[in-house]
């Protein structure tokens, strides 16, 4: 189907495959992460600055 090339190009859909993959799973690995970081914050009295209000323009 390939022809010689077939071992070269499934191979770099491989690999290619496996980069998503894993970008994949980092992703989500790090939102987890980052939840969690942004719980303890506050957790611990730090609030975001868009749940402050519309005050003033910086």
């Amino acid at each position: 189907m390939f022809g010689p090339y077939a071992t070269f190009i499934v191979g770099s859909y491989a690999v290619v495959a496996g980069v998503i993959g894993a970008l994949i799973v980092w992703v989500a690995w790090d939102h987890r992460r980052q939840t969690a970081t942004l719980r303890e914050l506050e957790a611990s009295g730090v609030t975001r600055r868009s749940a402050r209000g519309k005050t003033a323009a910086p």
